[in-house]
This record gives C-alpha cells, structure tokens and sequence, in this order.
C-alpha cells in the first residue's frame, strides 16, 4: 500500500484494525485463546490510532494510546466508558498472555469478547470517518 498522506495512513491503520480482528475470526475457530486476545488488542490499538490520528494526536507508546483515548474520547464523554474499560482489560489480558508464564486463555472468557471488539470497531469507525 502506498502512503502519500495523512489521510492515507489514518485508512492503513484502520484496515489493520479490520484484518486483525479477522486474523481474531480464523484464530478463534482453531480455539487458539491466546492469539486471540492478541489479536483482538492489535484491532483495538490500530483503530485507536486511526482515531488519534485523524484528530491530530500522535502517540509514540501503547501507554500513550491508551492514555490520549481515554482523555479526548470518554471522559470527555465522545465515546461511551465501556470501550475504554475494553480496551484497557484487552492490553491487561496480553500482558498476562504474551509475557507471562503458564497463563492460557479459555473460550468461556475470550469468545465474548469477540462481538465487543467488533462492536468497538463499529464505534470508531464512525468517529473517524
């Protein structure tokens, strides 16, 4: 994909977004929890970007993300709490699940956050275009 623009860029981070939560989709059919919840992190985080972006904030760290969402988007009441709540369990759940030792993800926690990501996409989507 070529980039010759802002608005170029904030499009590739959202169609990441996209193609994450899809890679969630295929991984989740392989009960592969722990990708899962990776996967539906990098959806939720390149879409926050996206948002970030196409209103002139720039981050460098996922902290940052997490951070200049929660401040110009729900306490400002933008964007309704549940999905900053989300957003934040979902970088919780990868630390544990990435960095940490013997920590293994089941269906009965994951699987509902499917929809709730998908839900969150929908939601930003609308603020960026």
């Amino acid at each position: 994909m070529s980039i010759n623009s802002r608005y170029d860029y904030i499009n590739y981070r959202f169609q990441r977004a996209t193609e994450s939560f899809e890679e969630a989709l295929i991984l989740a059919e392989n009960k592969r929890w722990n990708a899962v919840v990776n996967r539906l992190y990098y959806s939720c985080f390149y879409a926050v970007i996206a948002l970030l972006l196409r209103n002139n904030i720039e981050t460098q760290t996922h902290d940052g993300a997490r951070i200049q969402f929660s401040l110009h988007f729900i306490k400002t009441g933008k964007i309704e709490p549940e999905y900053g709540k989300l957003f934040s369990k979902l970088f919780d759940f990868i630390q544990k699940g990435d960095y940490g030792d013997l920590y293994d993800y089941d269906e009965d926690l994951v699987a509902p956050l499917i929809d709730k990501v998908k839900d969150f996409l929908d939601e930003l989507k609308t603020h960026i275009q």
